[in-house]
């Protein structure tokens, strides 16, 4: 039988290698692949490493050479093993051994080798299944009424869309719907009966309605947006799709803009209204800029709270543990707060298991994302509903999650798999949801960074300013301008394109632009701002309240910090550090 085996796998070698491998050396590689368990498409490959960039030639000195190859994966693979090992038997390690599942192969060998059974299970290609210690508590009356994207099956498979099957009309047909339809809303809120082509020569002033867009022509390489770079894209409605480049008159002013702003920011991918005329000079001279339309409160400040409504909640964001080791200490740190308050809904934005991770990118971790995912995170988020039932746990996934099998913004939420217990939400990014009729946004793309490095900021004269609300922050404060953009944008990310040196952290799907829009969702009044905004960054951490909006930046876990909010008839924010 053994003999039969070595024959087999022999005309596979030969099969595999073709010419290249002499007859005679063979039998030497039967030989190598039983001794280390190859297949003969595993030695193919090894021996592909080896000649990279040379002959393709298998000389009978090649045998040593694959010899020592083999040993020298196995020492390394035993070395990723032994860090990931004393990674989990350190800060992972619980009371009841959860952790050792880890060390425990699917195939129900251990890393040393003993046979056990194992009490991790795959349910199908996604996820694992619960194990016998990891029974679902029961649920509890919470006093928090969720309402918010659906795991409607018709629903989530919209939302799980195919991407990389953009066609160039469907992306420019995207673009030109969103300047289309703020083309609308200046009309209707500045009541003008109708808008310009910028393209077009005219002797009197016009309004017109555009994207801005940084002139290629003028600037070499990835470049900061300016002035002397500055156009405007127009819709093929409004004027034909085409460019024309900007310039500012020395006393343009702004309308309607935020008292004390003192000018307007600008963006590619910004849609600006603005007024002035084209003189035939191949350029549009602006002498005012209307501030876009702002959004309504959702709610009146002033209507008193319903009884019973007041919650208290978490919000913690991704990374959950640093480049430099894959223990999650800070991630067990906050569990074991959250375990002692007892909050009645945590909020968590990924990434949980990020793919940009040196342990992940150099294969240092044998182990499934999925059953790290599984065994870091809900596991110990079924703790935590044991000792709190009455809990919600809403969780949002990032674009750089290696368990999530979307891998575009706007992004479907992860598998329901991952936990079938009603108290653990997942949630699209970005989304919109309400919390006891607080309505709340959501993304865990860090937009304040991109929006912050790409702006430029235009000086101009106010005139029919909107005064500040109470208890808005400095209008001449740059965070609070930047978390403005994304209202008056109406967009959860309103640059385009994304900057090029940037854009390995979103990848961006123009096709599905309207999954973005600050302003749709489930339940979503039109035209409402949410009144709460949450968007982590790499900035410094804050909690602004920027018109009707408190928008919050929680930053990052690996930071030590994390926010909590209390919401009764207002809404209290604290930014904490874990002790």
């Amino acid at each position: 039988m053994a003999s039969t085996d070595a024959f087999v796998l022999q005309q596979e070698i030969l099969e595999k290698f073709g010419t290249v491998l002499d007859e005679k050396l063979a039998p030497e590689c039967v030989r190598l692949c039983q001794m280390f368990n190859l297949s003969a498409e595993d030695l193919l490959y090894k021996w592909e490493v080896l000649v990279l960039g040379a002959a393709r030639v298998f000389p009978p000195d090649m045998i040593p050479a694959l010899k020592a190859k083999c040993q020298s994966d196995i020492a390394k693979a035993n070395t990723a093993r032994q860090k990931l090992k004393s990674g989990f038997n350190g800060s992972f390690g619980r009371t009841r051994g959860a952790f050792g599942r880890l060390n425990t192969r699917l195939n129900g060998q251990t890393v040393q080798g003993t046979p056990t059974k194992p009490n991790v299970q795959r349910q199908d290609g996604l996820g694992v299944a619960l194990g016998e210690d990891m029974k679902v508590p029961v649920a509890g009356p919470s006093k928090v009424k969720f309402i918010g994207p659906t795991i409607d099956e018709d629903l989530r498979k919209r939302r799980a869309y195919r991407y990389m099957y953009e066609k160039v009309y469907e992306r420019s047909t995207a673009l030109d719907r969103r300047i289309d339809e703020f083309g609308e809303l200046v009309m209707e809120h500045y009541h003008i009966e109708e808008l310009g082509d910028p393209t077009a020569a005219t002797e009197e002033e016009v309004t017109i309605v555009g994207r801005i867009t940084l002139d290629s022509e003028t600037s070499a390489g990835p470049v900061k947006l300016n002035e002397a770079a500055l156009t405007l894209e127009s819709s093929r409605m409004m004027g034909s799709g085409a460019r024309v480049p900007l310039r500012f008159d020395p006393n343009v002013k702004v309308r309607q803009g935020k008292q004390g702003v003192g000018g307007i920011g600008l963006f590619p991918g910004a849609i600006v209204a603005l007024r002035g005329k084209n003189g035939g000079g191949g350029w549009f001279s602006v002498t005012e800029i209307l501030a876009l339309p702002p959004l309504k409160a959702c709610r009146d400040a002033a209507a008193p709270p319903h009884p019973g409504s007041s919650f208290s909640m978490v919000v913690a964001c991704g990374p959950f543990t640093p480049d430099t080791d894959f223990q999650y200490k800070n991630w067990h740190r906050l569990l074991a707060k959250i375990k002692a308050e007892k909050p009645n809904v945590m909020l968590l934005l990924g990434p949980f298991i990020d793919a940009a991770h040196p342990f992940i990118k150099e294969g240092e971790i044998d182990v499934s994302p999925y059953d790290i995912f599984r065994e870091i995170v809900v596991a110990n988020l079924m703790d935590f509903l044991a000792s709190s039932p009455g809990s919600l746990i809403l969780i949002v996934s990032s674009v750089r999650d290696i368990i999530s099998d979307h891998a575009v913004f706007p992004q479907c939420e992860m598998d329901a798999e991952f936990s079938s217990d009603p108290r653990i939400r997942f949630l699209p990014n970005p989304c919109r949801f309400s919390l006891n009729n607080v309505t709340f946004g959501v993304s865990s793309v860090d937009v304040l960074f991109h929006l912050r490095k790409e702006e430029f900021f235009k000086r101009a004269e106010e005139i029919e300013s909107v005064i500040p609300e109470a208890g808005d922050v400095q209008p001449n404060d740059a965070m609070s301008n930047a978390c403005r953009h994304l209202l008056q944008q109406r967009s959860f990310y309103p640059l385009f394109p994304v900057p090029l040196e940037l854009a390995h952290e979103v990848n961006l799907d123009v096709t599905h632009l309207k999954g973005l829009d600050l302003c749709a969702g489930e339940g979503v009044e039109k035209d409402k701002a949410p009144e709460v905004l949450i968007t982590p960054s790499r900035l410094k951490h804050f909690s602004k309240h920027v018109d009707s909006t408190v928008v919050v930046n929680p930053s990052f876990l690996t930071k030590g910090t994390f926010a909590k909010l209390t919401c009764d008839g207002t809404v209290v924010t604290e930014i904490l550090r874990l002790e």
